[in-house]
C-alpha cells in the first residue's frame, strides 16, 4: 500500500485509456442520526459509470462525508462535497486519477469554503471526505478528517486511511502515548476538513485490487463506540447488508453519540475485457 500526498500537477488528457478489466461489485449501506443529534450531517454517495471508457478511466466511485458546522449548515456542507467531487472527478480532463482526484477534493473544499464565507449562518461549515475509487484492478482511496476506510481481504483486516487529527499527529511525533492524547481536551480536534480554512492536503493511498476485497467506508459516528476488532468480527460474519446494519445498530447500543454511516462495497468479480 503507497501512500501519496499531495499536490500534483495537472496532466491533460491525451489519449484513450483501454478497458482491460470490468468489474463487478456488491454495495450495501447504512445510516442513522445517533441518539442525541437533530439532523444527519453525514452523507454517502456512489456512482458506477455505464460508459466503458468512463469505466477505465474513472471506474467507481463511493463516498462517505460527515459534515460538521451546526444546524443544517454540516449536512449542507456533506452534500456540496459529495456532488462536488464527484462530477469534477469524473469529468477532470486527466488521465491519472490521483490528479483527478486531488482536483476534484480541492474543487468541493473551494466550494463548501466559498459558501461558508457568503452565507452567515453558514459560516465555518465544514465536512470530512474519504473516497474509494475502484479503477480496473487498482483502489484508490482519499482521506480528509477522521472518516474511515477499512479492507476485508481474506482474513487480514486493515484500517487504510490515518485519521487527519490532533491525536494521531500528536503520537506519530512522539509528543503523547495514545492513552494520554485520547483523553486530552483536543481529542476530537481534526487538522483537515473540506471548506476549512488550512490549505486542503488530502491523504491519496494506491492499493491493488483483489476479487473477494471487502472495503468499509465510515463515519466517526461508528468508530467512536466500535473497537477495529468488533467493525473485522462484523463484516466478517455477515453479508453486506447485515453487516452495515448490525455496525450501525451496535453504535446506537453503543450510546449513539453522533450521526453513524457505514457503506461496503465487495469486489464480486474482475473480467478480462476481450
Amino acid at each position: 500500500m503507497d501512500e501519496i500526498t499531495a499536490p500534483y500537477a495537472v496532466a491533460e488528457l491525451t489519449e484513450a485509456v483501454p478497458l482491460r478489466i470490468k468489474l463487478s461489485t456488491n454495495v450495501a449501506a447504512k445510516t442513522d442520526l445517533g441518539r442525541v443529534r437533530e439532523n444527519n450531517e453525514d452523507k454517502f454517495e456512489f456512482y458506477i459509470p455505464e460508459s466503458e471508457e468512463l469505466l477505465a478511466r474513472r471506474g467507481h466511485v463511493y463516498l462517505v462525508c460527515d459534515g460538521m458546522g451546526g444546524h443544517s449548515a454540516g449536512q449542507i456542507a456533506s452534500e456540496l462535497a459529495t456532488k462536488t467531487f464527484i462530477e469534477v472527478y469524473l469529468h477532470h480532463p486527466a488521465i491519472d486519477p490521483k490528479v483527478a482526484a486531488l482536483a476534484a477534493a480541492q474543487a468541493a473544499h473551494r466550494f463548501v469554503l466559498d459558501v461558508g464565507r457568503a452565507v452567515a449562518q453558514r459560516r465555518g461549515m465544514g465536512t470530512t471526505l474519504s473516497a474509494l475509487l475502484l479503477i480496473q484492478d487498482r483502489a484508490w482511496v482519499v482521506q480528509v478528517g477522521d472518516s474511515r476506510v477499512y479492507r476485508l481481504r481474506g482474513e487480514v483486516f486493515e484500517q487504510i486511511t490515518t485519521d487527519q487529527t490532533w491525536v494521531e499527529d500528536v503520537v506519530a511525533k512522539g509528543v503523547m502515548d495514545r492513552e494520554t492524547a485520547e483523553q486530552h481536551q483536543y481529542r476530537h480536534v481534526i487538522l483537515q476538513a473540506i471548506g476549512g480554512e488550512n490549505e486542503l492536503l488530502p491523504d491519496i493511498y494506491e492499493l491493488d485490487l483483489a476479487v473477494g476485497d471487502t472495503f468499509l467506508l465510515c463515519s466517526d459516528g461508528l468508530t467512536n463506540h466500535l473497537s477495529n476488532g468488533q467493525i473485522h468480527e462484523t463484516l466478517a460474519q455477515n453479508g453486506l447488508s447485515e453487516a452495515c446494519w448490525q455496525l450501525v445498530n451496535s453504535a446506537l447500543a453503543g450510546g449513539g453519540s453522533d450521526n453513524c454511516t457505514v457503506l461496503a462495497v465487495n469486489v464480486r468479480a474482475m473480467d478480462l475485457v476481450d
